[in-house]
């Protein structure tokens, strides 16, 4: 607990698909050469590799619950191109620096939507030698801390138009009569999958959800795969479902998800991102 009266410590919170060799705690010394007392959250460093859409949505889910500060997202198959650098000032007064690839858009939505953006320029905030393939360490992280102990943002650089950042766009539900049309968003680390859509959506489209109504879901024909359709029971959570059993549900942010209770459903239907999936009763 922060002791009365005293400044708060800066915070960043880092997100990257660097996994568990060095380079993300080689990040954190380079902020914490800078900026000696922040408290650095790790959101996550187990991003799939170069899957910029999947940290973008991890990053969208999880940055509502920070507290304001500077967030570093670095997944980044583009480093050394044409690609720029970006910081976003946000609505809620947050910072996000990374690549202008899509990955912070979509966070910076979730925080009040975009004030500025601007081009990472400011060579004194970065390491003296820059490298072509490590620009979290060399342009992200040095950046990021000078900002966290009271830099100005409009000291980063450049300003730009937003309309001009590179966006991801989730698929989105179509709600229909009886039935609601969506797909994969993110397949998670016990291999449960997020849909598109929410359960206001799925009510709006079938009526009242209640825990062990019956739903026909399908997965549609991709890749010369054939369709894959399961009857599931609506559930308010795992334990109501037998072990190795699916169920269709609500995750702990609101939005659809698809289960094997205790088990891997996406190994178990070999099915993937950006699948569509079709609801109705069953």
């Amino acid at each position: 607990m922060q002791p009365t009266g005293s400044p708060p410590r800066p915070f960043i919170s880092f997100l990257t698909d660097f996994g568990p060799d060095s380079a993300a705690a080689i990040c954190r010394g380079v902020m914490l050469s800078i900026a000696r007392d922040a408290q650095i959250v790790d959101i996550s460093h187990s991003v799939r590799k170069y899957a910029v859409r999947d940290g973008a949505f991890l990053l969208s889910l999880a940055l509502p619950w920070m507290p304001v500060g500077v967030h570093v997202a670095v997944v980044d198959p583009g480093v050394g191109t044409a690609r720029r650098p970006i910081g976003l000032l946000t609505g809620r007064g947050d910072v996000l620096i990374g690549p202008d690839n899509g990955l912070l858009v979509a966070g910076a939505e979730r925080l009040g939507g975009i004030r500025e953006a601007r081009v990472l320029e400011n060579r004194a905030w970065m390491l003296e030698r820059t490298s072509s393939t490590f620009h979290g360490r060399d342009i992200f992280s040095p950046v990021a801390a000078n900002l966290a102990i009271g830099g100005e943002f409009s000291a980063v650089g450049s300003l730009v138009e937003p309309g001009t950042l590179m966006a991801i766009r989730f698929p989105e539900p179509s709600i229909g009569e009886g039935v609601l049309e969506s797909a994969i968003v993110y397949v998670d680390s016990f291999g449960n999958l997020r849909l598109a859509g929410d359960s206001e959506d799925l009510a709006q489209a079938v009526g009242e959800l209640t825990p062990g109504r019956s739903f026909r879901v399908e997965f549609a024909a991709t890749n010369g795969h054939e369709p894959i359709v399961e009857t599931v029971p609506w559930a308010r959570t795992f334990g109501e479902i037998p072990p190795g059993r699916p169920l269709l549900y609500e995750d702990s942010f609101g939005r659809l998800g698809y289960a094997d209770n205790q088990a891997d459903v996406a190994r178990r239907l070999g099915v993937g991102v950006d699948r569509p999936v079709t609801i109705r009763p069953a």
